[in-house]
């Protein structure tokens, strides 16, 4: 097995690679800002609306296993170079969609080619920095553009859909993809899985079938927790994640080697990634609703409301980054989600003659300083000790976990909403701004109280010394690249 080559294109790798994950996480969000208009003119349901959304993030996280095996099999160059052209496509038919059925596909195809990206790119990059200073420095700097491409989509988001039109915020992505499949060609060098590899195509199929069936599950809820339709299809998902499970226990080259999940450290790490999803993807979809509904806020004034929060974790993630060898990450993972929790509570008092300078700002930077010493542990822990075979699978898993929790989040969010929320107009069609704002409030506590969970699991699963925690690495436990 050969060694990296240390280059110093791996900087201009870490460049390309840091930039594809800022694309497959800002277009989680940045259609959020776009939906109103969107849903004016295509002439969108509300359950329609919300599925523009859920589609990519359902489709991602779904897809995301089988992404990181075909990465690890198929070549990670290879498969996020492709992955890029797929996801150009899927951008541009959906700017072009002209009704709504189109553009819920067009967000489930860039999902799909999302699923290829990411896993490849976590891979890349894990494999081209693999021990030392520089790995802590390189996942620091993609753990902050993970962060903050959420708030960034709501910015560049706001901004297109302005001064342009809704539709660029899904064709905005062709440069992107552009300029990444560039520096894919000119920077990264390729490397896969050694060996024999088969696919688990058994695996796939329960995975991708269980996940989509819980998250539907999820998102009928609205409509009542008792109804038989929800109660069958999260029966359904449970069942088949459970056969899921008994599969990879059976096969030889399992989608998911469950030794990935079963580490208290890492499975901890996941479940801390599925709750911060569903705060980054499912609530922040509720602030972009209240700045422009309740507080009056053209698209562009909305997404810059929300950049005080992306500032707060650029300047929480430096310090987090020179804390975390000497501290760990334990005491970051346990504190920042609880910080972010008392952002969310104080959120969550908005009303509806409220002052955003009162009511929102101050949350929104109390929220970026607690995600910045969530999001720069987070990376090395969800990949810590992961063999090298399986860094896609391992990265694949990480990434799902965030983007089914921001689903599950989100339909959750979305039941929680209508049922407090209630009539949102009165007799004469007038909006019910108080309504609006209670099914906000009661979005962001259901937000806050699953970030006091991630303490918890974060205090209870992510134990041991800072060194154990935090490997080095083996400068031989790499795949062979070339």
């Amino acid at each position: 097995m050969s060694t990296p080559r240390r280059t110093p294109n791996r900087w201009w790798a870490l460049a390309v690679l840091s930039l594809t994950q800022l694309v497959v996480v800002l277009d989680g969000t940045i259609v959020n800002i776009a939906l109103p208009q969107a849903q004016l003119e295509l002439g969108l349901s509300d359950v329609e609306r919300q599925w523009v959304v859920t589609a990519y993030a359902l489709a991602f996280g779904a897809l995301l296993l089988l992404g990181g095996r075909i990465a690890d099999y198929w070549g990670r160059k290879r498969t996020y170079l492709v992955g890029m052209v797929g996801f150009g496509a899927a951008s541009v038919f959906g700017g072009l969609a002209q009704n709504g059925t189109e553009l819920i596909a067009a967000r489930g195809l860039q999902g799909l080619f999302a699923a290829m990206l990411a896993p490849a790119a976590l891979a890349l990059l894990t494999v081209t920095f693999a021990h030392g200073k520089d790995r802590a420095t390189a996942f620091a700097v993609f753990g902050t553009v993970a962060g903050t491409g959420a708030a960034i989509g709501l910015l560049l988001g706001g901004l297109l859909t302005e001064f342009a039109d809704w539709r660029w915020c899904l064709l905005v992505n062709v440069f992107f993809v552009i300029l990444g499949f560039i520096g894919g060609v000119l920077f990264v060098s390729e490397s896969k899985a050694e060996g024999d590899n088969r696919y688990d195509v058994w695996g796939a199929i329960t995975v991708t079938l269980g996940l989509g069936s819980l998250v539907y599950g999820f998102s009928l809820a609205e409509g009542g927790w008792g109804s038989v339709d929800t109660i069958g299809f999260l029966a359904l998902g449970a069942l088949l994640l459970a056969l899921f499970v008994w599969i990879e226990s059976r096969v030889a080259q399992p989608l998911l080697p469950l030794g990935i999940v079963a580490n208290k450290v890492r499975g901890g790490a996941f479940l801390i990634q599925a709750v911060t999803g569903s705060v980054m993807i499912g609530a922040l979809l509720y602030l972009a609703f209240h700045l422009q509904i309740v507080l009056g806020m053209a698209p562009f004034a909305s997404g810059l409301a929300s950049l005080p929060m992306t500032v707060a974790i650029m300047i929480t993630a430096p310090i987090a980054t020179k804390l975390l060898p000497a501290i760990g990450p334990r005491p970051m993972m346990i504190g920042g989600p609880l910080v972010v929790a008392a952002g969310l509570v104080y959120l969550s008092q908005i009303t509806a003659d409220g002052n955003y300078f009162v009511q929102v700002l101050p949350a929104l930077i109390v929220m970026g300083l607690g995600m910045g010493f969530v999001f720069v542990p987070l990376q090395n822990l969800a990949l810590s000790g992961v063999a090298p075979h399986d860094a896609g699978a391992a990265s694949a898993t990480a990434n799902s976990a965030m983007q089914i929790g921001g689903s599950i989040g989100l339909s959750i969010f979305t039941a929680l909403y209508a049922a407090t929320a209630g009539p949102t107009t009165d007799l004469t069609g007038k909006p019910l701004l108080e309504a609006f704002t209670n099914g906000y409030s009661a979005a962001f506590l259901a937000a806050a109280v699953g970030m006091v969970l991630a303490s918890i699991i974060a205090a209870t699963l992510i134990r041991g010394a800072k060194t154990e925690l935090l490997p080095q690495g083996d400068a031989h436990a790499l795949v062979h690249a070339g």
